[in-house]
């Protein structure tokens, strides 16, 4: 299966949500479609998903046209929204054969493929409760269930880790990571971006309905190599000098996207070693105890900080 997305433009008005782009992804990768708040990504998506239809351009979904073709490639992808209905008076058993119904299955093949769903999604134990009664991360799970009951060879999932407490992220992603073996073809957009770098094969950065960068992970970060990521952590009783720390990196010389990160401040760093010895007898030198200084290896948090402004159309 090979997604291909043609000079794909969309406008709303005045406004140009989604500005010729193009990219790709084939069955057995997860590509992760990252970018700001407003770049996009959910309109992109929906697009793919045949439920908004593009000003200009075109999906491809094995040939077959989400324009000339939209019944049939209903039937290839599958989409997870950001949020499921909590319907009051269905249960998730009632409401995954739904959609098996939905999608013409009948008699015992839609039983079967709904079992199957439950079984995978690890559902079963709650089959009979209401949705309106679930979890976040229980309601992501038939989410998820919903858009795999007819088996399609695409899935677009549009900020599914959204809320969820961490195991259910770690839980999500070891799916995910199994719908890929099963050779599915898999968007999905996130801010959790170190999460995304674990488990995706390539990336799509987007910003004010653009892309900034595209291909495979190690194809996007080998272009950042000339640039060193630093992470300082000082010792646990000065934590409290981290925003202090903070505005002293970004008033330093040749340091870019100085951040907190957990209880660490990263920063970008254009200089040699010479340079980075140079801050850390710096901030040595003013009082900083400092624990750890230390190159990391650049993430998509690095390359998204690198290539985006922030900006919204």
């Amino acid at each position: 299966m090979k997604v291909q997305v043609k000079n794909l433009r969309k406008e709303f008005g005045r406004t140009l949500a989604v500005d010729d782009i193009t990219f790709g992804f084939d069955s057995g990768h997860v590509f992760g479609f990252v970018g700001p708040n407003g770049a996009g990504k959910t309109t992109t998506m929906r697009i793919i998903a045949t439920i908004e239809e593009p000003t200009d351009g075109d999906v491809l979904l094995n040939g077959v046209s989400i324009r000339e073709e939209p019944e049939l490639a209903r039937r290839i992808v599958g989409y997870v929204p950001d949020s499921l209905p909590a319907h009051a008076d269905i249960t998730v058993h009632e409401y995954l054969d739904f959609y098996g119904r939905a999608y013409g299955l009948r008699g015992k093949a839609r039983r079967q493929a709904v079992e199957a769903i439950e079984e995978f999604t690890n559902v079963t134990g709650i089959r009979d409760k209401h949705l309106k009664a679930l979890s976040k991360g229980m309601k992501q799970r038939v989410s998820l269930g919903r858009a795999l009951v007819y088996d399609p060879d695409v899935l677009i999932l549009d900020e599914p880790a959204a809320g969820l407490d961490p195991r259910a992220r770690v839980e999500l992603r070891e799916l995910l990571m199994l719908l890929a073996e099963r050779k599915k073809a898999i968007l999905i957009s996130s801010h959790i971006l170190t999460e995304l770098t674990e488990i995706c094969n390539g990336v799509v950065i987007i910003e004010r309905g653009k892309i900034l960068e595209t291909g495979t992970i190690e194809e996007v970060l080998q272009k950042s190599a000339h640039r060193r990521t630093v992470a300082v952590r000082l010792l646990e009783q000065d934590h409290h000098r981290n925003p202090e720390l903070l505005k002293e990196l970004l008033q330093t010389p040749l340091v870019e996207n100085a951040r907190d990160v957990a209880s660490e401040v990263h920063f970008e760093l254009s200089g040699d070693e010479g340079a980075a010895c140079d801050i850390l007898a710096q901030l040595i030198g003013k009082g900083y105890k400092v624990l750890e200084f230390r190159q990391t290896k650049a993430d998509l948090e690095d390359i998204f900080m690198n290539v985006t402004k922030g900006g919204v159309q």
